[in-house]
């Protein structure tokens, strides 16, 4: 079962997401907040695994919010940026401090549900497209990423900034899971970086990946 805490400052928006949670037998939202400062406190009680994550609320945005959990907790929860528009600085912003991914609030039920399934058991939701406009729009080149990379690894990583899971990756380069899964370990300590979401906005900053 995947526990989910709802961050958002609209309750019909919370209202929404939470119905539409509710409706699936392996996911539970165990609580809702309406602002930033309230998400730590609420996680610290609840230890929920994903956090659905507004980046726009008034006392505290989802940018710091995000920066907390990563902070405060050894094991912290996957957080699910939920936004208006795809191309949003926060929700760059988002990324660049720890979020597993992003999620239009207009996305379809099973979209939502998918989503929240994808980051919980450790994958990154990306949408390459909009990584890489977001990239271009709003970050400054980073310096040179990947001259440390084995060939394998610049291969794995090429192919998680196209938004290929592990098992994608894996049937896309005839290797086992486990290998693709240490492949990605040994990619995320080389770049200096905590996870997948990371690993692919550092690739698009520095040029390894083209813009």
């Amino acid at each position: 079962m995947t526990s989910i805490l709802i961050a958002d400052d609209d309750a019909l928006v919370r209202a929404g997401l939470r119905a539409i949670l509710a409706a699936e037998v392996d996911l539970t939202v165990t609580g809702e907040v309406a602002d930033g400062t309230e998400v730590l406190p609420a996680a610290l009680r609840q230890r929920p695994d994903v956090v659905l994550m507004d980046v726009r609320m008034p006392r505290m945005d989802g940018i710091q919010a995000t920066r907390l959990l990563l902070e405060k907790f050894d094991d912290p929860p996957k957080v699910l940026v939920v936004t208006t528009f795809a191309n949003d600085e926060y929700v760059y912003q988002a990324l660049q401090a720890g979020a597993a991914g992003f999620l239009l609030k207009r996305a379809r039920p099973e979209q939502i549900t998918e989503a929240v399934r994808v980051v919980a058991r450790g994958d990154s939701l990306l949408f390459p497209a909009a990584v890489r406009r977001l990239a271009a729009a709003y970050g400054p080149p980073d310096g040179p990423a990947g001259s440390g990379l084995t060939a394998r690894e610049a291969e794995v990583l090429t192919l998680m900034a196209e938004g290929l899971s592990n098992a994608e990756i894996a049937a896309r380069m005839v290797l086992g899971v486990e290998t693709v899964k240490s492949h990605v370990g040994s990619i995320l300590a080389k770049l200096g970086v905590r996870d997948r979401t990371q690993a692919v906005v550092v690739a698009y900053r520095s040029g390894f990946v083209p813009l």
